[in-house]
Protein backbone atom coordinates (compact mmCIF):
# COMPACT_ATOMS: atom_id res chain seq x y z
CA UNK A 1 0.00 0.00 0.00
CA UNK A 2 3.05 1.98 1.08
CA UNK A 3 4.61 1.50 -2.67
CA UNK A 4 1.20 1.95 -4.46
CA UNK A 5 1.13 5.96 -3.13
CA UNK A 6 4.63 6.44 -3.52
CA UNK A 7 4.94 5.74 -7.22
CA UNK A 8 2.51 8.43 -8.38
CA UNK A 9 4.77 10.87 -6.29
CA UNK A 10 7.70 9.80 -7.65
CA UNK A 11 6.60 9.99 -11.06
CA UNK A 12 5.28 13.52 -10.45
CA UNK A 13 9.01 14.55 -9.37
CA UNK A 14 10.37 13.41 -12.55
CA UNK A 15 8.54 15.13 -15.04
CA UNK A 16 8.72 18.09 -13.18
CA UNK A 17 12.15 17.89 -13.48
CA UNK A 18 11.68 17.25 -16.80
CA UNK A 19 9.74 20.16 -18.00
CA UNK A 20 12.34 22.42 -16.09
CA UNK A 21 15.33 21.07 -17.57
CA UNK A 22 13.27 21.06 -21.45
CA UNK A 23 12.45 24.68 -20.48
CA UNK A 24 16.45 26.09 -19.45
CA UNK A 25 17.37 24.14 -22.83
CA UNK A 26 15.06 26.01 -24.80
CA UNK A 27 15.65 29.84 -23.64
CA UNK A 28 18.37 30.85 -26.29
CA UNK A 29 20.29 33.55 -24.42
CA UNK A 30 19.72 37.02 -26.74
CA UNK A 31 23.03 38.99 -27.73
CA UNK A 32 23.55 42.21 -26.32
CA UNK A 33 22.38 45.44 -28.71
CA UNK A 34 25.62 46.84 -30.20
CA UNK A 35 26.35 49.76 -28.74
CA UNK A 36 25.43 52.59 -30.66
CA UNK A 37 28.77 54.53 -30.69
CA UNK A 38 30.46 51.70 -32.33
CA UNK A 39 31.19 51.81 -36.11
CA UNK A 40 30.17 55.58 -36.79
CA UNK A 41 30.82 56.94 -40.14
CA UNK A 42 30.10 59.97 -39.38
CA UNK A 43 33.58 62.43 -39.46
CA UNK A 44 33.43 65.94 -37.74
CA UNK A 45 36.02 68.59 -38.60
CA UNK A 46 36.50 72.10 -37.98
CA UNK A 47 37.55 72.37 -41.71
CA UNK A 48 35.16 73.21 -45.03
CA UNK A 49 35.35 70.52 -47.62
CA UNK A 50 34.69 71.09 -51.07
CA UNK A 51 32.60 68.03 -52.40
CA UNK A 52 29.30 68.86 -53.59
CA UNK A 53 27.86 68.40 -49.68
CA UNK A 54 31.07 70.57 -48.70
CA UNK A 55 30.10 73.65 -51.22
CA UNK A 56 26.46 73.23 -50.03
CA UNK A 57 26.83 73.55 -46.57
CA UNK A 58 29.34 76.92 -47.14
CA UNK A 59 26.61 78.21 -48.98
CA UNK A 60 24.05 77.42 -46.51
CA UNK A 61 26.33 78.76 -43.18
CA UNK A 62 28.55 81.49 -45.41
CA UNK A 63 31.64 79.76 -43.60
CA UNK A 64 34.38 78.35 -45.25
CA UNK A 65 37.55 77.56 -43.20
CA UNK A 66 40.61 75.74 -45.34
CA UNK A 67 43.68 74.12 -43.79
CA UNK A 68 46.73 75.01 -45.42
CA UNK A 69 48.75 74.55 -42.25
CA UNK A 70 51.53 72.05 -43.76
CA UNK A 71 51.84 74.80 -46.47
CA UNK A 72 49.21 73.50 -49.28
CA UNK A 73 45.71 72.74 -49.83
CA UNK A 74 45.85 68.81 -50.73
CA UNK A 75 42.39 67.67 -52.66
CA UNK A 76 41.87 64.57 -50.85
CA UNK A 77 41.77 67.02 -47.14
CA UNK A 78 39.17 68.68 -48.93
CA UNK A 79 37.14 65.44 -49.97
CA UNK A 80 38.01 65.99 -54.12
CA UNK A 81 39.60 63.33 -56.69
CA UNK A 82 43.07 64.85 -57.46
CA UNK A 83 41.80 64.87 -61.22
CA UNK A 84 39.53 67.45 -60.08
CA UNK A 85 40.06 71.09 -60.29
CA UNK A 86 37.51 72.36 -57.69
CA UNK A 87 34.22 74.71 -57.29
CA UNK A 88 33.77 77.88 -58.10
CA UNK A 89 31.42 79.34 -55.04
CA UNK A 90 29.43 82.34 -55.79
CA UNK A 91 27.64 83.68 -53.58
CA UNK A 92 26.82 87.77 -54.72
CA UNK A 93 22.78 86.70 -54.93
CA UNK A 94 22.86 85.91 -51.39
CA UNK A 95 25.44 87.68 -49.07
CA UNK A 96 29.26 87.34 -48.04
CA UNK A 97 31.23 84.14 -46.71
CA UNK A 98 33.20 84.29 -43.99
CA UNK A 99 36.44 83.04 -44.73
CA UNK A 100 39.39 81.76 -42.86
CA UNK A 101 42.38 80.14 -44.41
CA UNK A 102 45.05 78.59 -41.80
CA UNK A 103 48.13 78.73 -42.30
CA UNK A 104 51.97 77.85 -40.97
CA UNK A 105 52.31 80.74 -38.87
CA UNK A 106 48.84 82.71 -38.87
CA UNK A 107 45.37 83.10 -40.37
CA UNK A 108 43.77 84.76 -43.39
CA UNK A 109 40.27 85.88 -42.78
CA UNK A 110 37.74 87.56 -45.23
CA UNK A 111 34.31 87.93 -45.49
CA UNK A 112 34.01 87.22 -49.25
CA UNK A 113 31.21 86.65 -52.11
CA UNK A 114 33.39 84.92 -54.97
CA UNK A 115 35.73 81.94 -53.83
CA UNK A 116 38.00 80.39 -56.96
CA UNK A 117 40.56 77.54 -56.62
CA UNK A 118 43.22 76.69 -59.21
CA UNK A 119 44.97 73.46 -60.04
CA UNK A 120 45.51 70.68 -62.92
CA UNK A 121 44.40 67.53 -63.10
CA UNK A 122 47.72 66.33 -62.66
CA UNK A 123 48.38 67.74 -59.15
CA UNK A 124 47.38 66.57 -55.69
CA UNK A 125 46.59 69.95 -54.30
CA UNK A 126 45.63 73.67 -55.29
CA UNK A 127 48.54 75.85 -56.02
CA UNK A 128 46.31 78.75 -55.71
CA UNK A 129 42.86 79.95 -53.93
CA UNK A 130 41.57 83.46 -54.65
CA UNK A 131 39.07 85.55 -52.96
CA UNK A 132 37.49 88.83 -54.11
CA UNK A 133 37.48 91.75 -51.52
CA UNK A 134 35.28 94.62 -52.36
CA UNK A 135 34.59 98.93 -51.45
CA UNK A 136 32.13 101.26 -51.55
CA UNK A 137 34.38 103.89 -51.21
CA UNK A 138 38.34 104.99 -51.70
CA UNK A 139 38.40 105.62 -47.99
CA UNK A 140 37.16 101.70 -47.70
CA UNK A 141 39.25 100.05 -49.76
CA UNK A 142 42.41 101.98 -48.78
CA UNK A 143 41.44 100.62 -45.05
CA UNK A 144 41.48 97.02 -46.77
CA UNK A 145 45.11 97.89 -48.62
CA UNK A 146 46.01 98.72 -45.17
CA UNK A 147 44.65 95.64 -43.17
CA UNK A 148 46.53 93.50 -45.72
CA UNK A 149 49.79 95.67 -44.98
CA UNK A 150 49.43 94.87 -41.25
CA UNK A 151 47.89 91.14 -41.10
CA UNK A 152 49.94 89.50 -44.25
CA UNK A 153 53.34 91.47 -44.39
CA UNK A 154 52.45 92.99 -47.68
CA UNK A 155 54.75 95.45 -48.41
CA UNK A 156 54.18 98.57 -46.63
CA UNK A 157 56.28 100.76 -48.98
CA UNK A 158 54.60 99.87 -52.30
CA UNK A 159 50.73 100.19 -50.76
CA UNK A 160 51.62 103.68 -49.38
CA UNK A 161 52.87 104.47 -52.88
CA UNK A 162 49.86 103.29 -54.58
CA UNK A 163 47.19 104.88 -52.61
CA UNK A 164 49.23 108.16 -52.86
CA UNK A 165 49.07 107.96 -55.91
CA UNK A 166 45.89 106.74 -56.78
CA UNK A 167 44.85 109.85 -54.12
CA UNK A 168 45.69 112.27 -56.98
CA UNK A 169 43.17 110.87 -59.44
CA UNK A 170 40.40 109.26 -57.32
CA UNK A 171 38.09 109.19 -60.48
CA UNK A 172 41.03 107.72 -62.49
CA UNK A 173 41.33 103.72 -63.29
CA UNK A 174 44.37 101.45 -61.88
CA UNK A 175 45.21 97.52 -62.39
CA UNK A 176 48.22 97.24 -59.78
CA UNK A 177 50.09 94.20 -57.90
CA UNK A 178 51.10 95.15 -54.61
CA UNK A 179 53.95 93.41 -53.76
CA UNK A 180 52.60 90.12 -51.55
CA UNK A 181 53.43 89.23 -48.18
CA UNK A 182 54.53 85.83 -46.23
CA UNK A 183 54.14 86.83 -42.73
CA UNK A 184 51.01 83.27 -42.40
CA UNK A 185 53.62 81.18 -43.83
CA UNK A 186 51.48 81.84 -47.07
CA UNK A 187 52.42 83.97 -49.64
CA UNK A 188 49.53 86.95 -49.70
CA UNK A 189 48.80 88.90 -52.89
CA UNK A 190 46.76 91.78 -53.34
CA UNK A 191 45.73 92.78 -57.34
CA UNK A 192 44.08 95.79 -56.94
CA UNK A 193 41.18 97.15 -59.66
CA UNK A 194 40.17 100.20 -59.01
CA UNK A 195 37.99 102.14 -61.27
CA UNK A 196 37.03 105.26 -59.88
CA UNK A 197 33.81 105.57 -62.50
CA UNK A 198 32.12 102.68 -60.58
CA UNK A 199 30.59 102.53 -57.28
CA UNK A 200 32.52 98.97 -56.28
CA UNK A 201 36.14 98.73 -56.16
CA UNK A 202 37.64 95.86 -55.76
CA UNK A 203 40.95 93.60 -54.51
CA UNK A 204 41.62 90.17 -55.77
CA UNK A 205 43.82 88.13 -53.55
CA UNK A 206 45.74 85.22 -54.48
CA UNK A 207 46.33 82.90 -51.40
CA UNK A 208 49.64 80.18 -52.56
CA UNK A 209 52.11 78.28 -51.28
CA UNK A 210 55.10 80.60 -49.85
CA UNK A 211 57.79 80.14 -52.26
Amino acid sequence: MIRANRIPKVAAAVAMALGILTTTACQVPTPAAPSTSQGSTVITSEFSTLDAAGVDRIRKEKRARLDMGSGTLQKSAVQVSEDSYGPEINTQDSGKIDLTIVGPSGEISAQTDRLRFKTTDARPDFTEVTYFLTANSVEEFTSLIRDGVDQYGIDADDAERWITSNGRNPSGKSDYSLTSGTSTGLEVNYDLRFDGSKDTQVIIVHVSPAS
